[in-house]
């Protein structure tokens, strides 16, 4: 690891004018990914911003349906959050998914979205629902959000400081662990809205995508929808091929995925609106 300074702001303003001054600065939640990245000396930070102490980076709250998350708030937070379950059971079940209960203790929202793992899973969770990115500068839009393999639209200094999910009908999360690491190697968030189907994947590719054919053959409500997709594969091109898995077994297993998780759909009750 390198040296580094660590600065602890007591507001968000302060946190915005230390990152602002200092161009090579990196903010610092949870640190579950940033801090294996530092131990390998793959990043090189000259300030370590601390956000995980900041109140206005904390909170869960659903009004006018939409339920808000602080960009701070752990994962174990959101999977035992009354509010959560209520609204959006499978955001929930989602967090309770992620690593182990240490990373769930420590790990945040808003570190999961902005450094953009490949087999993260709440970036399946904010695609899926089209969720929408707070920022301290302006929101961005969840189809915006994601670029590329750990990159999103974040400008430098740029702080996620929460996000907004709109409450779907339905939704269910689907997930096959890495038996080590607990990562996704791939993981689905499939979501019923008033305006159609939305299905997202992690862990499949270098970046969280939309498996935009199977959207169109379910948002057409068929009667029997696992008939619609009984003939539907997602193409193993652009995948990712590594130790665990190749591009052919990630793409079956979206297939796999998709099944239990409208399985999980039909089952499920519609979302209780506030």
């Amino acid at each position: 690891m390198y040296p580094f300074r660590y600065e602890r702001p007591q507001d968000l303003a302060e946190a915005v004018r230390l990152l602002r001054v200092h161009a090579q600065a990196r903010p610092l939640s949870g640190g579950m990914t940033l801090l294996p990245t530092l131990k390998h000396r793959l990043a090189r930070p000259s300030h370590l911003v601390d956000l995980a102490r900041l109140d206005g980076l904390h909170g869960i709250a659903c009004q006018g349906g939409v339920l808000s998350v602080g960009a701070a708030t752990p994962h174990a937070q959101v999977a035992a959050s009354p509010v959560v379950r209520q609204a959006i059971p499978a955001l929930a079940h989602l967090a309770g998914l992620i690593g182990d209960a240490q990373v769930r203790q420590r790990g945040t929202l808003g570190g999961s979205i902005a450094n953009n793992d490949p087999a993260a899973d709440y970036p399946s969770a904010v695609l899926g629902l089209g969720a929408t990115v707070v920022t301290d500068r302006r929101r961005i839009a969840a189809d915006d959000f994601f670029t590329g393999m750990f990159s999103t639209a974040l400008e430098a200094g740029e702080i996620v400081t929460a996000v907004e999910f709109p409450l779907p009908l339905r939704a269910a999360y689907c997930k096959h662990r890495h038996p080590a690491s607990g990562y996704a190697l791939v993981g689905l968030f499939l979501a019923e809205t008033s305006a159609g189907v939305r299905v997202a994947l992690t862990g499949a590719a270098p970046c969280v995508l939309r498996w935009t054919e199977a959207e169109a053959r379910l948002s057409s409500r068929p009667a029997d929808p696992l008939a619609a997709i009984q003939q539907l594969q997602l193409a193993p091109e652009g995948l990712n091929d590594d130790l665990a898995a190749t591009p052919a077994y990630r793409a079956h297993l979206a297939g796999v995925l998709l099944r239990r998780a409208l399985g999980q759909l039909s089952a499920s009750p519609t979302a209780i609106k506030d």
